[in-house]
């Protein structure tokens, strides 16, 4: 890391961080992107690449957008599979001191998109949580744009059909699945096949059997108009639930 300028190894302490995503980075009036990400989005962009002097002997790839225009780029990415991070500045570079403070805001991804202009007006935009164990499965949908929320689990026969059912049913933009989900290759390419959609696997603590955080996030109380009847009993939906949202 030595070898590379401040800016740079700020750069891939960031990326390091994001390995998955394409990472938008915000120099001045443009999002660059730089190394793998940079012919990545070159080539699925069509945009030109370029070089950027970075400390070592070798320009780094780098490409860039205009910031103003990075939402067309960044559906664009989104719509062929890609997840994209957005590494904003934070304080005025006119009154920086050295390096100018960058952080990720945002990543997006097929099911976290909320901007009008990127959604089809006329459909919901699901993002749909999958947690599995042994033959069983808890399942939870949201659409983050309108606020639209659903759980169930599923612990009957045929189980993996019902869920093929329910994911047909909403046909979600992005689904993220627990280490067993996952794990299950052969359930997953079924899956695969029957909807074109981003699928990842999440950390299995994140899939949590917590009442007490969904009904904080959600404030239920013990009002009737918010009661869930035997949301204790409910052990699977609500660990997909504590995840999708």
């Amino acid at each position: 890391m030595a070898e590379f300028s401040p800016m740079m190894q700020h750069y891939l302490d960031t990326k390091e961080q994001y390995k998955d995503c394409i990472l938008f980075y915000r120099l001045g009036d443009f999002y660059e992107m730089f190394f793998d990400d940079a012919q990545i989005a070159s080539r699925e962009l069509e945009i030109t690449l370029t070089g950027k002097d970075c400390g070592q002997e070798e320009r780094a790839p780098m490409c860039g957008v205009p910031y103003h225009a990075a939402n067309m780029y960044i559906a664009k990415l989104i719509e062929k599979g890609y997840k994209v991070a957005i590494c904003e500045q934070l304080e005025d570079p006119k009154k920086a001191k050295g390096i100018v403070k960058r952080d990720v805001v945002r990543v997006v991804t097929p099911g976290t998109l909320v901007e009008d202009n990127l959604l089809d007006e006329k459909k919901n935009n699901y993002i749909m949580s999958i947690y599995k164990q042994g033959i069983f499965f808890g399942i939870a949908v949201c659409d983050i744009s309108t606020g639209d929320f659903l759980a169930s689990q599923i612990k009957e026969t045929n189980n993996f059909t019902k869920l093929l059912d329910e994911i047909a049913r909403y046909y979600p933009a992005e689904i993220v699945v627990n280490e067993m989900m996952y794990s299950s290759s052969e359930e997953i390419g079924k899956i695969r096949e029957r909807i074109d959609c981003y699928v990842s696997n999440i950390e299995e603590e994140k899939f949590k059997y917590d009442i007490d955080s969904l009904k904080n996030r959600y404030k239920i109380t013990d009002d009737k108009e918010n009661e869930l009847d035997n949301l204790e009993e409910k052990d699977f939906a609500l660990a997909a639930s504590n995840r999708v949202t």
